[in-house]
């Protein structure tokens, strides 16, 4: 049996949910059987996420370190978004809009010093993205993951692993329903939410290889 570690965000800003931890609180100890006719199947571990610098990298790390995963997803909420993003790139940057559970909030900082610009997600994404749309999801790859806690955690565990062979990327997701009352803000119910995560545990421990195909922007 795989085994994926699967992490989500506590709550942040003027939030009192998260739908990356909601997410993980029901998914955790889940076994997915994967398709086309495999004997395999994949193992859910979980791991909640602190909306707070460095603290976010440590303890990823350290589930990292404790459950010897084959993949790690880790999840976060981007409101405005409507539909399911993988993300393809994490920028060596921090610059917080606002300030971090911890109080923190630096401006225009490396996350770290000497460190690459850029680090790129080992997560089969456009395939991912495929699967998600196959299942009626909205879904699309992107090229941003803003330069919050989210960036900053995806950067510092693209690093960590950086000679491993676990794989490992970020995904954002949209608000719920009962974050947006006044309906301005896009939203996705937590049951396709599930689904759509569902989705990309199954096709992230199916696909060996990413497809070939655009998924770029033009803006």
């Amino acid at each position: 049996m795989s085994r994926l570690l699967l992490c989500g965000f506590e709550p942040f800003g003027h939030d009192s949910v998260n739908p990356a931890l909601k997410i993980i609180e029901q998914l955790e100890g889940q076994t997915l059987a994967l398709p086309n006719g495999s004997s395999d199947s994949v193992e859910i571990r979980t791991c909640r996420v602190p909306v707070t610098r460095y603290a976010a990298i440590e303890s990823v790390v350290e589930a990292i370190e404790r459950h010897a995963p084959d993949t790690v997803i880790m999840l976060g909420q981007a409101s405005g978004r409507s539909a399911i993003t993988p993300e393809r790139v994490a920028i060596n940057l921090d610059d917080y809009r606002i300030k971090d559970n911890g109080g923190h909030q630096p401006v225009d900082e490396p996350i770290e010093t000497g460190g690459p610009d850029a680090s790129f997600t080992t997560l089969p994404i456009k395939a991912m993205v495929n699967d998600l749309q196959a299942a009626g999801l909205p879904a699309s790859v992107s090229y941003t993951a803003g330069t919050f806690v989210c960036n900053h955690l995806f950067y510092g565990v693209q690093r960590h692993l950086a000679d491993s062979p676990i794989r490992s990327g970020f995904v954002h997701i949209p608000a719920l329903p009962e974050q947006s009352l006044d309906g301005r803000l896009p939203t996705m119910s937590l049951e396709s939410l599930l689904e759509g995560v569902r989705v990309l545990c199954i096709s992230a421990m199916t696909h060996q290889q990413d497809v070939r195909i655009g998924g770029g922007n033009i803006s």
